[in-house]
C-alpha cells in the first residue's frame, strides 16, 4: 500500500477522505486540489456569494485543523496531468508524480461553452469555481443589464440573486419550459411565473442568433424572433460536461461520465471515481446517471472511502436535489423521468406544493416548494420502497409519515 489518492477537494472528495479515515484506514491519504484554496462549498456561489452577503471565509468547508486532526495531507495548486494504471503512478502538470495504492478521481465537471460567442468578448462569463463567481461579482456593480443564457438551477439561481441587486436581468432558453429535463410542466409554470414576477424577463424556445459587439463588448444580442436585447454583461449557463479525460486516457470507460459500480469503482484496479465526474447505474431504475449535486457527491464519495477502506459499501442513496431562489426552496427526490403520472398537493399558486411521480402505479419521486417536511417524509418513503396510492398523495389531511417503518 502507498496510501489513497484523491484528485478534486470539493464535495465528493472530501467526503471520501473523511469516510476512509473514519473506517479505520490507516495508510497516508493526500486530498489535492487544482484550486488554491480551502475546500469551499459551491452552492451560494449563485447566490450570496454573487450579491455580496456571502465571503470567501464563511464558504469554507473543511479548514487546515481539520486535515491536521485527520492526518489528511490537502495539497492545493496541483493538477493531474496523467494517471498510469499499471504503475499506479499519478504524473502532474509541474513534473511531480506520485504513487498510490487506490486512487479517486472526484474531479466534477466543467461548464459546456458557447461555440457562438465572438472570440473576443470579453464581457462573457461561466459559473463553475469561486474564481468565476468573483469574476461575476466584480462586475455586476458596474453593470445594469444582464443577460443569462440557460434557464437550468445556476441560470435561474443567478437571475433571483441579480434581481435583489436590482439589475435588469433576461433570461433565454432553447427549451419551451424552464428546467424543461429536471422538473415536471406544473414546476416549471411555477418558476416562470415566480421569476417574471420579480421583473425577469424570460424568453423560452428561443436561440440567440447574432451577437453584436463594439470593441471586446457585445453590447447587443438578437434572437431567432428577431428581437434585439441591449446587454452589458452575459452569463452562460447551458450546463455542465464531466472532467472524465485522466480516467479516459488511463483506460477507463467513460461515456458522459466514468462509468462507476455501485462501490464506486471503475472497470480498472484500485481506480475509483465519485460525484459530477461519474456514471452508475441507479439500483431502483436501472438506468445509467450522471448526477450534478451536493448530496449525490457526498453520498457517493463517502462509499469510495468505505471502499477503499476495505468495507463491503454499495451506493443506494435516494436522489436529492435542492434550489433557492428568492423564498422559494425548491427541493426534489428520486427520479420523475420515465413517470406516466403525477399528483399535486396543495396549491402552486400559494408557493407550497408538492407533486408525487408515478410510473404504472409505483411512487417514483416527489418535488416541492417550502415543504421541508413533507420532501424529507417522501425521500423515506422512496428507500423504504413504501407503497403509496395516489389517493394517499393527493389528500393533504392524509399523514404520510403514517406509511414509513
Amino acid at each position: 500500500m502507498t496510501g489513497f489518492v484523491i484528485i478534486g477537494a470539493s464535495y465528493a472528495g472530501l467526503a471520501a477522505a473523511g469516510a476512509a479515515r473514519d473506517a479505520g484506514y490507516g495508510e497516508p491519504i493526500y486530498l489535492i486540489s487544482d484550486e488554491d484554496k480551502l475546500p469551499y462549498q459551491r452552492p451560494p456561489l449563485s447566490k450570496g456569494f454573487v450579491s455580496g452577503t456571502v465571503t470567501s471565509e464563511d464558504l469554507v468547508l473543511r479548514d487546515q485543523q481539520f486535515f491536521n486532526a485527520n492526518a489528511i495531507e490537502f495539497i492545493p495548486s496541483k493538477r493531474a496531468q496523467k494517471i498510469s494504471a499499471r504503475e499506479q503512478r499519478v504524473y502532474f502538470d509541474d513534473g511531480g508524480k506520485l504513487r498510490f495504492g487506490n486512487i479517486l478521481l472526484a474531479t466534477g465537471s466543467r461548464p459546456r461553452r458557447l461555440s457562438s460567442v465572438p472570440a473576443e468578448a470579453t464581457n462573457l462569463c461561466y459559473l463553475r469555481s469561486m474564481k468565476d463567481a468573483e469574476a461575476i461579482r466584480d462586475r455586476v456593480s458596474a453593470v445594469s443589464e444582464i443577460v443569462i443564457i440557460g434557464g437550468g438551477f445556476i441560470g435561474l439561481e443567478l437571475a433571483a440573486s441579480l434581481r435583489k441587486l436590482g439589475k435588469s436581468v433576461t433570461v433565454i432558453d432553447a427549451a419551451k419550459r424552464l428546467l424543461e429535463r429536471a422538473v415536471s410542466p406544473v414546476m416549471s409554470r411555477y418558476l416562470l411565473a415566480m421569476h417574471r414576477a420579480n421583473g425577469v424577463n424570460v424568453h423560452l424556445d428561443q436561440v440567440i442568433t447574432d451577437f453584436r459587439t463594439a470593441g471586446e463588448m457585445v453590447h447587443s444580442v438578437t434572437l431567432g424572433s428577431g428581437q434585439s436585447i441591449g446587454v452589458d454583461l452575459i452569463i452562460v449557463g447551458i450546463g455542465g460536461a464531466a472532467n472524465q479525460e485522466l480516467a479516459a486516457e488511463a483506460g477507463a470507460v467513460c461515456a458522459n461520465g466514468i462509468d462507476v459500480d455501485r462501490s464506486a469503482r471503475t472497470r480498472l484496479p484500485n481506480i475509483l471515481a465519485a460525484g459530477d465526474c461519474a456514471t452508475y447505474t441507479n439500483g431502483q431504475t436501472g438506468v445509467k446517471l450522471r448526477l450534478e449535486s451536493v448530496q449525490h457527491a457526498q453520498d457517493q464519495g463517502r462509499v469510495a472511502g468505505l471502499t477503499v477502506a476495505g468495507h463491503d459499501a454499495t451506493y443506494e442513496s435516494v436522489p436529492r436535489f435542492w434550489s433557492d431562489q428568492y423564498d422559494a426552496k425548491l427541493q426534489m427526490c428520486g427520479l420523475n423521468a420515465g413517470a406516466d403520472e403525477a399528483v399535486v398537493r396543495g396549491n402552486p399558486e400559494d408557493g407550497r406544493f408538492t407533486s408525487f411521480f408515478f410510473q404504472k402505479g409505483r411512487f417514483i419521486g416527489a418535488e416541492s416548494v417550502n415543504r421541508g417536511a413533507e420532501q424529507l417524509t417522501c425521500r423515506k418513503l422512496l428507500s423504504q420502497s413504501v407503497s403509496l396510492s395516489r389517493d394517499q398523495a393527493r389528500d393533504s389531511s392524509f399523514n404520510l409519515n403514517s406509511l414509513c417503518t
